[in-house]
């Protein structure tokens, strides 16, 4: 588990969003609510230049289409703007430490969103910045995709209490969030991993410690799909796990999402993947582009949702 020594109950000032299950429930639910407002507003052609004057750093240790262009995009729509800072140009730990660079950007931006392979390094930004932390991806947790993944759930179903939502695949950082996300908004969980990739047993204790979830842990991704509302996957193989790609895709094949398994699962459940997708892989293209597909809705969320991030931390909407 990482280092906790940062309050991440955003008591206190500046506010983070490191995680779900450290983020205020009502905070949490106040996001997804003023996401769905936003989105309206961006359909009807509104703008809310709440964000005039804000500037945004952008940390990216691994690259990201959705990431990088929906907090743009996002900032730009607020009226503010992001600035992208690669690996080279940081050194993240390295050529300059990550106290540094947190009182650094402290001095010049308004926020700072970083995508990194150590969920430390994201704590430790949250540690010695003067201004909010956004996780943009860690290897522990993926938060703003989950409330992204929440806000397609509600708007495929209109409420998101009693749901069920069935992820196959690897027990990585994006279904810790969602095993998080479904907690926080009542919503029941089943994962189907192969046995030695399964989430650890110290997650659902931290989870159910903090919100009663029903949830269904098996290896048999057709009995994970059986009362599903949203049946979802990633890929097997994540950045940094290269070198197990042989080993992975063997012991990950049983957990494809195809018409076979589709069929397992009520008729009106929906399918989602938080992309890149790696097609005839982990999802075939038969489901990706069929009726039950909310894949690239679910992509377009991530702006709404950032932009909600956004507008909250940086102006208290």
């Amino acid at each position: 588990m990482p280092d906790d020594k940062v309050n991440m109950r955003n008591t206190g000032q500046p506010a983070h969003f490191i995680d779900i299950l450290s983020t205020d429930a009502g905070r949490l639910k106040h996001l997804l609510s003023l996401a769905q407002r936003l989105k309206a507003a961006h359909l009807a052609h509104q703008r809310e230049s709440t964000a005039a004057g804000k500037t945004l750093a952008m940390i990216f240790e691994k690259p990201s289409l959705r990431t990088r262009v929906s907090f743009d995009v996002a900032m730009t729509q607020l009226g503010g703007s992001a600035i992208y800072i690669s690996p080279n140009e940081i050194g993240l730990g390295s050529r300059e430490s990550v106290p540094d660079v947190a009182r650094v950007l402290s001095g010049m931006c308004d926020a700072i969103m970083a995508r990194t392979f150590s969920h430390q390094t994201i704590i430790d930004l949250a540690l010695h910045a003067a201004i909010p932390i956004i996780n943009g991806l860690s290897d522990h947790s993926h938060p703003c995709q989950a409330m992204a993944d929440l806000l397609t759930i509600q708007e495929a179903f209109g409420s998101l209490e009693g749901r069920t939502l069935a992820y196959i695949g690897d027990g990585n950082n994006v279904a810790r969030s969602l095993l998080e996300a479904c907690a926080v908004f009542k919503m029941r969980f089943a994962i189907a991993t192969p046995p030695a990739y399964r989430l650890p047993e110290a997650d659902f204790r931290a989870v159910q410690a903090a919100f009663p979830i029903e949830c269904l842990v098996t290896d048999d991704p057709r009995v994970a799909v059986a009362k599903a509302d949203a049946i979802y996957t990633d890929t097997w193989v994540s950045m940094g796990q290269e070198a197990e790609k042989a080993q992975r895709l063997p012991v990950f094949r049983p957990y494809q999402i195809n018409t076979e398994l589709l069929s397992r699962a009520p008729k009106h459940a929906i399918v989602l993947h938080c992309l890149p997708a790696y097609r005839g892989v982990e999802i075939t293209d038969e489901v990706i582009d069929g009726p039950q597909s909310r894949v690239f809705e679910e992509a377009h969320n991530r702006l709404h949702f950032q932009k909600a991030l956004l507008a909250n931390l940086l102006t208290g909407a």
